[in-house]
């Protein structure tokens, strides 16, 4: 980490139009959930990443029961609480065709007006980045007439 701070994109998915993204700004941890460019939740560490080799998390806590439900966001800072919000939803199904997941920097339109797509190089060093899923309960499983629907509402 550069000794002013750690600035820039660690993880994004998707962007404008829907997508999530994990960043620092201004020294501290900020992840950001856009539903389809209309709404954006926003949840930022309480204090600047610690200088030097830490581990950056973020757990996203669904809420379950269905499709496009909210869920509680907690950042840590190697292992410890560092902030805490909400996203009240989340866009179901897919964030976009075109955009795409990226590491270090955000290659398509940005998740958030927070970063610029040139701005969004992360100035630090990313060791690695690793997802984990949690138990799928199936509770938001989609029956075979609904996807047939879906598929052709989009067309």
């Amino acid at each position: 980490m550069p000794t002013s701070g750690a600035e820039g994109v660690i993880i994004a998915q998707g962007g404008r139009f829907g997508g999530w993204s994990v960043y620092a700004k201004g020294g501290k941890a900020k992840f950001v959930y856009n539903v389809l460019g209309i709404h954006e939740f926003q949840v930022e560490a309480e204090s600047q990443i610690p200088f030097g080799a830490t581990q950056v998390r973020v757990e996203f806590a669904y809420d379950g029961g269905g499709l496009a439900k909210g869920g509680d966001v907690t950042i840590y800072y190697d292992g410890k609480p560092a902030g805490t919000g909400r996203v009240d939803i989340t866009q179901p199904m897919i964030f976009s065709a075109d955009e795409t997941t990226d590491i270090g920097y955000e290659s398509g339109t940005p998740v958030t007006a927070d970063y610029t797509t040139q701005g969004s190089r992360f100035t630090g060093t990313i060791n690695w980045v690793q997802i984990d899923l949690g138990d799928d309960n199936q509770d938001h499983y989609i029956d075979p007439e609904e996807r047939l629907r879906i598929a052709m509402a989009r067309q």
